[in-house]
This record gives C-alpha cells, sequence and structure tokens, in this order.
C-alpha cells in the first residue's frame, strides 16, 4: 500500500496522482474495447465457419482421394450411428450399416456421448494416385479407435488406436491416433471406426498423403514447442524472481502457468510422446489434475494481486476456500475417489471464481487510475472467449477446426503473458510505495539544514551499533556543544547562523573517520558516535581531535566567525547497553564540560552513566 505523503502536500501529490493515472485509465479502457470488438469480430467468423462447414455430402457419396489435394477433411462423407452401451461388435456395426445418418451438430464433433460411437466413410482413389493415405483422427486424447478397411474382395483389415492401446501396438507413433491405409489407385473402399472416449468425442478426421501428414505433424509439434518453451521460460523465470525478492506472487504465478503447460502437455498428446509414455494413470489423470492446479494457482493469484488491499476481507477468504476446495478435488481425482466428470464440473464451476470474485477489485482499480485492473479485465475477456470456445466444440456446437481446437492454449497464453506484466506493475507499484516510505522515513529522520541525523532516528541507528560492542572494541557516545554560537547568531543574525551550523556539520564529517556518525542533535548540539575503539584512551584522542578541529575559524557569507567546542561522552558496554540512557550520560557530562569553563572534554561519571 502506498504511503500517505505528508500532510501539508497532500493535495499536491493527490493532483499529481490523478494527472499520472488519467493515461494509464483511458488506455485499459482503450484496451477493453479493443478486445470486446475483436471477440465479436472472431464470433461472427467462427459462426459464418459453423454454417459453411455444417453441410455434409449427399448421402452415399464416396469422399474422393486425389493426391493433387494432399489434405483432405472426411467429415462431409462420414455418417454416424451411435452404440450407447458400447457392445456392438465389428459384425453388428455392419449389420447396421444402412442406419447410418448424417452426424448432428458442428463438424469434427460429437459432443459428449456415452457408450461408443461407429463411423462410416466411403472411399474412392483417383486412379493415378499412389495409394497410399493416412487417416489422422486429428484429437490427441481418445482412449481407443478401431479402424477396419474393407476393399472388394479382400478381408477386412483392423488396426486399434488411441491412447490405451501402448505404443508399440499402435499402427503409427503419432501424437494423435493414426492409421497408413494402402489404397489401390481406382479402388472404392469403405472405413468402419468404433469411437470411444470418457471425454468427449472430437473428431476432425482427415485423410492426408504421407508428406502432407508428416508436414501438418511437423507444423504441431513447432508451435507446440514454441508454446510449450514459452510457458516453461515464464515458470522459470517467475521461480527465479521469486527466489531473488521472495514475493509471493511469482510463486502463485509460477504454479498457475505451469498447470496450464501441462494441461496443453496432455491435451495435445506431447505428454504421452515425451513425459510419461504408456502411463495410464498420468494419461487419465494429468489434464485433470492440470485443470484443478491451474484453478488453484489462478485463485491464489488474483488474491495476491487483487485483493492486497484488503487481505483480510471476504473475497480473500472467498478465494482462499475455492482454492482449498480445488486442491481436495485434486487429491480425491488422484485417489481415484472420483472421476473425470466431477472434475469437469468442479473445474466448470470454481474454474470461474477467480474471475467473477476477482472483478469487484479489477473494476475498483481500474476507477482509480491503476493499469492492472486494465489487464486483469481483458486477460479475462479472452479467458472466457477462449473457454466458451472449447465448451461448445465439447458440446458439438462449434466445428472443431484448428483454430477453435488451440482456442483455449492461445486464450491461457494470453494470459500468462498479461499476468506477468500485471506482476511487473503490482511490483513497480510496491517498489514505489517502498520508495516513498523510505523518503518519507529519511525526511524523518533528518536534519532539514545541516543534513545530518536528527535526534528522532538516533536510538535505533545507536542499538544496532551496541549490538556488536566487546570489553576489547567499544563505542563512543560524544556530545558536543558549541562555545560561542549564540553570540555568532545574535550579533549576525539566523541567516549566518544556520550557515555556520552547515559548515560546522561539514567541519565534523571529515574530522571523523567514514563509518563513525555524525549527528544534530538539536539546536547547536552534534553527536558523534564511534565504534571499534580499543580502549579508553583512543576514545579521548578522538574527542581531543575534534576539539583542536575547531581552533581555525569559519568564514561564513564574509565575516569570521570563531566557535568552539565542549565535549561529554561515554563508553559502552563499559557505561552502559542501553542507548537512550547511555545518551543521557554523555549530554550531561557535556553539561558538566560547560559549567567547568567549556572547551574541555569530559566522560561522564559513575553515577551520570547509570
Amino acid at each position: 500500500m502506498v504511503a500517505a505523503p505528508l500532510r501539508p502536500h497532500a493535495p499536491f501529490a493527490a493532483d499529481r496522482s490523478h494527472r499520472q493515472h488519467r493515461p494509464c485509465t483511458a488506455a485499459a479502457w482503450h484496451w477493453v474495447r479493443c478486445s470486446l470488438a475483436w471477440l465479436q469480430l472472431i464470433w461472427l467468423l467462427l459462426g459464418a465457419t459453423a454454417v459453411l462447414a455444417a453441410a455434409p455430402a449427399p448421402a452415399g457419396a464416396p469422399l474422393a482421394l486425389d493426391d493433387r489435394v494432399a489434405r483432405v477433411d472426411a467429415w462431409p462423407a462420414l455418417r454416424v450411428l451411435a452404440d450407447p452401451d458400447g457392445h456392438w461388435t465389428f459384425d453388428d456395426a455392419l449389420a447396421r450399416r444402412t442406419d447410418f445418418g448424417p452426424p448432428e451438430g458442428a463438424p469434427g464433433t460429437l459432443g459428449l456421448q456415452r457408450g461408443a460411437a461407429w463411423l462410416h466413410v466411403p472411399l474412392q482413389a483417383s486412379p493415378d494416385s499412389e495409394g497410399r493415405w493416412v487417416l489422422d483422427l486429428g484429437y490427441a486424447v481418445l482412449n481407443r479407435v478401431d479402424v477396419w478397411l474393407l476393399l472388394p474382395g479382400r478381408p477386412p483389415q483392423h488396426w486399434a488406436t488411441g491412447n490405451e492401446v501402448p505404443r508399440a501396438e499402435r499402427p503409427l507413433d503419432s501424437r494423435t491416433p493414426a492409421v497408413v491405409l494402402d489404397l489401390p489407385p481406382g479402388t472404392t473402399a469403405e472405413l468402419l471406426l468404433r469411437v470411444r472416449s470418457a471425454g468427449a468425442l472430437i473428431l476432425p478426421v482427415t485423410l492426408s498423403t504421407p508428406t502432407a501428414f508428416h508436414r501438418q505433424a511437423l507444423d504441431e509439434q513447432v508451435l507446440q514447442g514454441l508454446l510449450s518453451g514459452l510457458g516453461l521460460f515464464l515458470v522459470l523465470y517467475s521461480l527465479s524472481q521469486w527466489w531473488s525478492v521472495r514475493e509471493s506472487m511469482f510463486l502463485r504465478y509460477a504454479l498457475l502457468t505451469f498447470a496450464s503447460v501441462m494441461f496443453s502437455v496432455a491435451q495435445f498428446g506431447h505428454g504421452a510422446m515425451y513425459l510419461w509414455g504408456d502411463s495410464q494413470w498420468f494419461e487419465r489423470h494429468v489434464p485433470g489434475l492440470a485443470a484443478l492446479i491451474a484453478s488453484t494457482g489462478s485463485c491464489l493469484f488474483v488474491q495476491a494481486v487483487l485483493a492486497d488491499d484488503r487481505p483480510q476481507g471476504w473475497i480473500s477468504r472467498a478465494l482462499y476456500g475455492c482454492a482449498a476446495l480445488l486442491v481436495a478435488t485434486a487429491l480425491a481425482f488422484a485417489t481415484g475417489l472420483i472421476d473425470v466428470h466431477a472434475v469437469s464440473a468442479v473445474v466448470g464451476s470454481l474454474g470461474l471464481a477467480p474471475a467473477l470474485l476477482g472483478l469487484p477489485g479489477a473494476l475498483r482499480r481500474l476507477r482509480r487510475g491503476d493499469a492492472v485492473g486494465g489487464y486483469f479485465l481483458v486477460a479475462w475477456i479472452g479467458y472466457f472467449f477462449s473457454t466458451w470456445v472449447m465448451v461448445q466444440v465439447i458440446y458439438g456446437r462449434l466445428p472443431a477446426t484448428w483454430s477453435t481446437l488451440h482456442a483455449f492454449q492461445f486464450g491461457a497464453t494470453l494470459d500468462m503473458l498479461i499476468f506477468l506484466r500485471v506482476i511487473s506493475l503490482r511490483l513497480a507499484a510496491v517498489h514505489a510505495a517502498a520508495l516513498e516510505r523510505d523518503a518519507l522515513r529519511s525526511m524523518a529522520h533528518t536534519d532539514p539544514l545541516t543534513g545530518l541525523p536528527n535526534r528522532r532516528g538516533l536510538p535505533e541507528q545507536i542499538e544496532q551499533r551496541l549490538l556488536a560492542v566487546r570489553p576489547d572494541r567499544l563505542l563512543a557516545l560524544v556530545v558536543l556543544d558549541l562555545d560561542g554560537f549564540k553570540a555568532v547568531n545574535d550579533r549576525l543574525g539566523h541567516a549566518v547562523g544556520d550557515a555556520l551550523l552547515v559548515d560546522v556539520a561539514r567541519r565534523l564529517r571529515t574530522s571523523v573517520r567514514e563509518h563513525d556518525l555524525v549527528a544534530r542533535m538539536g539546536g547547536d548540539e552534534f553527536l558523534v558516535v564511534a565504534d571499534g575503539l580499543r580502549n579508553e584512551a583512543q576514545a579521548q584522542a578522538m574527542a581531543q581531535h575534534l576539539l583542536q578541529a575547531f581552533a581555525e575559524p569559519f568564514e561564513v557569507a564574509g565575516h569570521r566567525c570563531e566557535v568552539g567546542l565542549t565535549a561529554g561522552y561515554v563508553l559502552a558496554p563499559t557505561d552502559g547497553r542501553n542507548a537512550h540512557e547511555l545518551l543521557r550520560a554523555a549530554d550531561s557530562a557535556m553539561f558538566d564540560g560547560k559549567r567547568s569553563g567549556k572547551g574541555r572534554v569530559i566522560r561522564a561519571t559513575a553515577p551520570q552513566a547509570l
């Protein structure tokens, strides 16, 4: 929280702060309006895409395969038959061939279905085709896909793939379920597929030439490598910053970012390819656990950024409560107490909590000119839109295209980058507040005339130095009072008197060691604190050196001013260890010197040092 300025200057500071924040507020609202405009445009484009892609091919029309068209969308020729119990065999489905019909809903997705779905695709290879095609189902987390190829005069060929099939047993070791088909040129063939998955049946089925398939796979590898690499870089950066500055926002951001990266790694099939192999536990649990952990990190991050000015308020408690429920759900899911459908329900409800609970804080910050609020609104607009797109694809209302399948990943990446910007703004604000507090503290503990420390901050500084004193490392407190200053001040005026005090402070600083402390106690009274002294003789010599330094007159504004010093001092730990008592004893010794003739050095006697 920014420290309040000194009361006499508060109106000016408030006006300056208002002028500084006004551009931030305008820029933040500009970004919010631009984000909404872009989302409206994307929404219209997605709607148009769904309408254009929804028209199926005429019934019975085979999918034409021509090498000149390297990649063909199978959905227009595809027919579907639901198997709610998942018990049908290949022969059962073949006997119901006439029952297959056009898929309902958006292209490339059958939504959430119980049991299994059977797909039928008639094929027609061109006479000049090389005959080798790759069937790619395009979605990495399908549990099991059985593929039968029916060629005239040949027995059916069968392959099994999907993330439940060991990689060594799959017909093609690829990121998504895929099968290599050999189709003689000019041949008419049929594909029969049985697809089963615990989640949504997202099926952007394509047939490609091997060259096109591998090019598309390489492009996807590059994209996932860039996005995952960016995410991991942000995780490592945030962890290093947390280790450096010990700011919890970085740790919470690292948790959120790492979980988001792991969700994408699992969802796009790279986890099984490069990290956990054929482990079914990881394959089934990592996406759900990553979603739960990402939501937990989001709750904690929003609490740290938006609720820092009200850390004990109900919003903070609610965010912590949501985080606790998400962690409990993750533990239950990891131990098998709940299934992925329960996880989806929890993420779908509590996953929105950070945005909904953080919205009042974001709007409050935006109204008072803090750009953090605007950045959060932009991030949440992107998050809600990308989540909406993913949900629509899952429920079969938007087509499963390259853009819709990657929408959530792009939205999460945008959030990661915006949240990093949020952290930089928050740290800048915290740093500015700390500088302001330090400046106010320095003003409160510094003499405005001489620039020396004043009496207010002396006890704390002396107590710090007293921690290191030992019998062979003494600390001397020397209280000094100017002899003859009042006469100069009365004769030449306060302006010359003030200039003389400035010169006195300068001479004192040049007459002691660099690490010794020189302070102004008030009026014409000063203090020197010297530590690391071996004995009393060294302290006495130091005080005498200060008196001798004032033997030379001062030249102030064309006037020759002669002032001297009277000093009283104590030694710690010999005379005590309490800063206040030591200062009082040294001050009393100085006054004894004044009464006994001035221009001398007096050590506090035993009663004074108690």
